[in-house]
C-alpha cells in the first residue's frame, strides 16, 4: 500500500510471513481450491453444452474472493461482477445451488434464470452477479445509503474490474459515497485487461488506487495474488468502514490465467506474459507458505483435493438432476407479481 496524502493515506496492513492460525490458513487454501476446481469442472461442462450462455472464469484470481469474503460478517452486503463464481462460493452459496444455476435449473440460486453472470442470494446478502460493467457500483452505494440513514454499522462491499473505472458509474458512485460518508468498501480487481483492452490503452492514470484517492477516499493497492495480503488489507479496510470511517478503496492487483470468457480467443495477450503471471499462482504460493509454517502436513493437500472432488461431483449430479422451468412460467417475474392488499400491513 502507498500513502497518497494526508486525507487518504493509512498505515499499510502487514502481509504475514508466517501463519499464526494454522486452521484458518488451511481454510483459506481450501476455499481457493474449491473455487479453482469448481471452475475447471465448469470448463468441462461448458464444452459438453451442459452449461450454456456466457461463462467468465476467475482462474488465477481466487485470492481476491477468498481474502475479501473471509473478513465480512453475515450482516455485510456484497455486490459483485459477472466474474463472481468465487465470491458466491466463498460467501457461502452452496456449490449445489451455484452449479444448478449455471445449468439453468430451478434449483439454482436464481431459479436458473441468471446463469453464470447472475448468481444471487438475498439470505446471504449477496446481491449479484451483475452483467453490466460498473452496474453494481450504484447498487452498493444505494445499499450503503440505506444503512447510513438507518444508523446501521455494516459494510457494503462492491467488487468490480479495472474496466469499470473508466465508466461514469464509478465516478458518480465513489463521489457520492465520499460526499455522504457512506459505508462502502470499493474493491477493484485489476487484472490489467478490461475484456481485451490493456489497462494503459484505457486509463491515462494506470495507478488506480491513486485515481480513487483523488476523491479523498483512503485507497490502497494490494497484492491480489496473495490471499494473506488480501485478507489483511480487507480486514483493516472493513473495520474502518464499519467503525464509521466512510468509504475505502482497495486495488487488488491480480491476473486471470484464462481468456476473458469462453468465447474469447485471447489474442490480445502475449503468451509469455501469461506464463510469467502463472509463476505467482496464489494456490501454490499458499501451499508453500502453509507447508513452511507447519500448518499443512504431509497428506493434507491430497485430503483437501479428495474432499473437494467429492463436493463437486455431488454438485454436478444435483444440477444434472435438476428441473427446467416450465414454458408456461417463462413470463413470470418479468413484472412484479400482484400483492394481496389485505396481506400488507398498514
Amino acid at each position: 500500500m502507498t500513502d497518497r496524502n494526508a486525507d487518504t493515506s493509512q498505515a499499510s496492513p502487514l502481509t504475514p510471513t508466517t501463519v499464526d492460525d494454522a486452521g484458518h490458513g488451511v481454510h483459506l487454501l481450501r476455499e481457493m481450491l474449491r473455487i479453482r476446481r469448481f471452475e475447471e469442472r465448469c470448463v468441462e461442462l461448458y464444452s459438453d453444452t451442459r452449461i450454456r450462455g456466457f461463462l467468465h472464469l476467475a482462474i488465477g484470481e481466487e485470492a481476491c474472493a477468498v481474502g475479501l469474503m473471509n473478513v465480512l460478517s453475515p450482516d455485510d452486503a456484497v455486490v459483485a461482477t459477472y466474474r463472481e463464481h468465487g465470491y458466491a462460493l466463498a460467501r457461502g452459496i452452496s456449490m449445489r445451488s451455484a452449479m444448478a444455476e449455471l445449468e439453468g435449473k430451478l434449483e439454482g440460486c436464481s431459479r436458473g434464470r441468471g446463469g453464470s453472470m447472475h448468481l444471487f442470494d438475498a439470505e446471504r446478502r449477496f446481491y449479484g452477479g451483475n452483467a453490466i460493467v460498473g452496474g453494481g457500483l450504484p447498487l452498493a452505494v444505494g445499499l450503503a445509503l440505506a444503512d447510513h440513514l438507518q444508523g446501521r454499522h455494516r459494510v457494503n462491499a462492491c467488487v468490480f474490474g479495472d474496466g469499470a473505472m473508466a465508466e461514469g458509474e464509478f465516478h458518480e458512485s465513489i463521489n457520492l459515497a465520499a460526499l455522504w460518508h457512506l459505508p462502502v468498501l470499493f474493491c477493484c480487481e485489476n487484472n490489467l485487461y478490461a475484456m481485451g483492452t490493456a489497462l494503459e490503452r484505457a486509463e491515462s492514470e494506470t495507478d488506480l488506487s491513486l485515481k480513487a484517492a483523488s476523491y479523498r477516499v483512503p485507497s490502497w493497492e494490494v497484492d491480489g495474488m496473495d490471499v494473506f495480503a488480501v485478507e489483511a488489507a480487507a480486514r483493516q479496510a472493513a473495520e474502518s468502514v464499519r467503525e464509521g470511517g466512510g468509504p475505502h478503496f482497495l486495488e487488488l492487483r491480480t491476473y486471470r490465467f484464462r481468456a476473458h470468457s469462453m468465447y474469447d480467443s485471447d489474442r490480445y495477450r502475449d503468451k509469455a506474459e501469461i506464463e510469467q503471471w502463472k509463476g505467482h499462482d496464489p494456490i501454490p504460493a499458499a501451499v508453500e507458505r502453509l507447508t513452511t509454517s507447519g500448518a499443512l502436513a504431509q497428506g493434507d493437500l491430497e485430503r483437501l483435493e479428495a474432499e473437494i472432488a467429492t463436493e463437486i461431483d455431488d454438485a454436478v449430479a444435483f444440477a444434472d438432476a435438476g428441473t427446467l422451468e416450465a414454458v408456461a412460467d417463462l413470463e413470470r417475474f418479468v413484472t412484479s407479481e400482484p400483492v394481496d392488499a389485505m396481506a400488507v400491513s398498514p
